[in-house]
């Protein structure tokens, strides 16, 4: 993270922040354990959990996202080429464990969590102090889901940094993507073109909707696309949008990570969508009809994409 500087301004003087590592591991994974949701998006369901005699080991973190995908996290304080490696070999062992995965959910999220547990994808994150190059070509060749996360401390400051991030292979999807960092790009990171049968008996005028809505949600830095069965979903560390196109509503539907209590909800324009068992994320949901819509939505996507 040599590209990111803190300053302490007092009295109009700067002082540099020098950034660390943690001084002990355990610290680093306790901190985002308890703060999973908020920092990774992430429900935390266990910790050290361990993988039995074949396996033999003790995945650090586990997890389910907000999509429903188990997660395993591996975390190194500085740098350490192992921690992919050793978090595949649990992917392995999640593979081989279903059940015991979702009585895990079910006893900490519920019964009808458990039951909605998508197993198409599941995906690893590594966090740790630094990535080399050879890391994030290697993730590319791997063929799993896979992010690579980078911290830092400065003084009571965390910062976390998407340095790579590979979709995988499902049924679903089925692409590589790497994060701008990674790869010394500008602009958006996503390399996923989309699936032409969500956009099927669409008319002009919403295929030319859904290319800027695509357009807007791919212009922060590190923002990728990740195509799902049913929707399109948008993120950088966190997902911060997903996408439907409706052809007979002639609709564009947007969800947004916004707590609808912090939004005017205008009939026909938006809706509070947290209780309606909706696809994506869950939130507030804007319904794009023209451009003139995607412009008065600006606000509330650039909330949702400042979350993230």
């Amino acid at each position: 993270m040599g590209d990111l500087k803190v300053f302490r301004v007092r009295a109009g003087r700067a002082t540099e922040i020098p950034g660390a590592s943690v001084a002990v591991e355990r610290e680093l994974q306790s901190l985002i354990e308890a703060n999973m949701e908020v920092m990774l998006g992430i429900r935390f369901l266990a910790s050290e959990y361990r993988t039995g005699r074949r396996h033999r080991g003790r995945v650090d973190s586990l997890g389910l996202d907000e999509s429903g995908t188990p997660v395993i996290v591996e975390y190194k304080r500085s740098r350490d080429q192992n921690v992919i490696n050793q978090a595949l070999s649990y992917l392995v062992w999640l593979r081989d464990h279903h059940h015991e995965f979702e009585r895990l959910v079910a006893d900490r999220l519920g019964a009808e969590a458990a039951g909605a547990v998508d197993w198409s994808n599941p995906r690893v994150v590594c966090v740790a102090g630094e990535f080399t190059y050879h890391d994030t070509v290697a993730v590319e060749e791997i063929g799993r889901r896979i992010d690579l996360v980078s911290y830092r401390v400065f003084d009571d400051v965390l910062t976390l940094r998407l340095v790579a991030s590979v979709a995988g292979n499902s049924g679903a999807a089925s692409a590589r993507t790497q994060a701008p960092a990674a790869s010394n790009a500008t602009g958006a990171g996503s390399v996923v073109s989309v699936p032409q049968q969500r956009l099927e008996g669409a008319p002009a005028a919403v295929r030319e909707l859904f290319g800027a809505v695509d357009e807007r949600l791919l212009l922060p830095e590190g923002a990728w696309m990740e195509p799902q069965q049913h929707y399109l979903t948008y993120r950088r560390l966190q997902k911060f949008a997903s996408v439907r196109v409706l052809p007979r509503k002639e609709v564009v539907a947007v969800n947004l990570k916004l707590d609808p209590a912090t939004v005017v909800l205008e009939e026909g324009f938006t809706r509070d969508v947290t209780k309606i068992g909706c696809l994506g994320i869950s939130g507030v949901e804007v319904s794009l009809r023209s451009r003139a819509d995607l412009e008065r939505a600006e606000d509330l996507i650039a909330r949702s994409i400042a979350a993230s």
